[in-house]
């Protein structure tokens, strides 16, 4: 099924409507998976045409996306990421560890962006950060596609590495989320260091249940809100 390319819409506005000269989309991956960080892509693409195919990473076969990823790096203006690591999302809870992530990828940049676009309905930035959500924005706006592709390939990669030693969980087939194997592998050997202890699955598995941690809010200690 054809897909409308993504465009630099919202962008311009951006730019027309608060001045903005650097703006950045951004994309998460990895919120639902059970294992491993959850990472965020932040990308500033220019007003230039984007490379042929770019759209939402979800739609574009592994093969692709992987040459697609090699392609954007050169390509987009500048990119960084940031990770939120499993310890971090038991203790924030996954709001506050998509704000750390981003907050991590953002200031990583090597040019404070004067705006984000943040894929979705839900501004988990907030200030100082101007703020723009698209839904949808990693099929429609050329800068959040480029973070989606990024951020999903960057992770799959990162998955695949943790897999070479934890092998029976098949990270590198199913990045952290559930699949079959997954779930299979949790029952027999329990979670890994890469899993997140304060997440539901663990209600299922009577014998590794008293491994599940009660999250404690620590974000204003921390300066995230």
């Amino acid at each position: 099924m054809p897909y409308e390319p993504p465009t630099h819409r919202v962008e311009r506005s951006l730019r027309a409507l608060t001045g903005a000269k650097v703006v950045a989309g951004v994309d998460e991956v990895g919120r639902g998976a059970w294992a491993g960080p959850v990472t965020v892509c932040a990308a500033v693409t220019g007003l230039r045409r984007p490379p042929e195919g770019l759209t939402d990473s979800k739609l574009i076969s592994p093969g692709r996306r992987a040459e697609l990823a090699g392609v954007l790096t050169d390509w987009v203006t500048a990119h960084a990421l940031g990770h939120a690591s499993p310890g971090e999302i038991d203790e924030l809870g996954m709001t506050a560890a998509l704000r750390l992530a981003a907050v991590r990828a953002l200031e990583a940049l090597p040019v404070r962006p004067d705006a984000v676009i943040l894929d979705g309905s839900h501004d988990y930035l907030g200030p100082p950060w101007r703020v723009r959500t698209v839904v949808k924005g990693d099929r429609s706006c050329v800068a959040v596609a480029a973070a989606s592709v990024i951020a999903k390939v960057r992770r799959d990669a990162l998955m695949a590495r943790l897999g070479d030693e934890c092998a029976a969980f098949a990270f590198d087939r199913n990045a952290g989320y559930p699949s079959p194997v997954h779930r299979a592998a949790l029952a027999e050997l329990g979670p890994t260091p890469h899993h997140r202890l304060s997440w539901s699955y663990l209600d299922a598995l009577p014998r590794w249940r008293h491994l599940k941690r009660t999250r404690t809010e620590r974000t204003e200690q921390i300066g995230l809100f």
